[in-house]
């Protein structure tokens, strides 16, 4: 008894210390944010780099390595190809996963934290509307399903950012609601035509 009643203070005091440990904040939030922006900078500009005539089925694959993970076992020069996009939809969980542990947020954390996100806006867009335009150079590669595979990873952006979004307004102050949802239906939005396009 006496050695229980030693012990469960120090359970207690541990269990408090990992809570906190595993606490996140604005700042915490803001770096994902940040990476999430790079890596959709390096997503875009892959997608711009792919020509609309000529390309190749191996920079289609690199393409390809940047928005999902292919099976390409088969292929040895291609088989530690990793996915940027892949890497894209991790940070967005995880971006996730540090909102749904962080205390809400003061309204100025939130404006900045919003700020960022919709500075990277038109890249998204940008993004989006070059791969709708390149979908018949993608179409015209001697690799069946490719076009499938762009889909699928278009279908898992769009759940994450979605997500991301959701988690966002959980803990950010009413009054800025209507912007986020603004922001959030503006983004999704736009990958409606792109798996419209794709879907065909």
């Amino acid at each position: 008894m006496v050695l229980i009643t030693r012990v469960l203070p120090i359970l207690s005091v541990v269990a408090v210390a990992l809570a906190l440990s595993l606490k996140r904040d604005a700042a915490t939030i803001e770096a994902d944010v940040a990476n999430i922006a790079s890596e959709v900078t390096t997503l875009d500009d892959a997608i711009e780099a792919f020509p609309f005539t000529g390309g190749t089925l191996l920079a289609a694959l690199v393409f390809i390595s940047r928005v999902i993970v292919v099976d390409i076992s088969s292929e040895e020069d291609l088989q530690n190809i990793h996915s940027d996009a892949v890497t894209l939809i991790n940070t967005l969980d995880q971006t996730i996963a540090d909102i749904e542990a962080s205390e809400p947020l003061s309204e100025t954390d939130c404006e900045t934290i919003l700020a960022a996100v919709e500075a990277i806006e038109p890249i998204i867009f940008d993004a989006l509307n070059d791969i709708i335009a390149k979908k018949p150079a993608f179409a015209a590669l001697p690799i069946g399903g490719l076009t499938t595979l762009i889909l699928q990873d278009l279908e898992n952006l769009e759940t994450a950012t979605i997500d991301f979004a959701n988690a966002l307004m959980d803990i950010c102050p009413a009054d800025l609601e209507p912007e986020e949802t603004e922001l959030s239906q503006n983004i999704t939005a736009a990958f409606v035509p792109a798996i419209v396009a794709y879907s065909s």
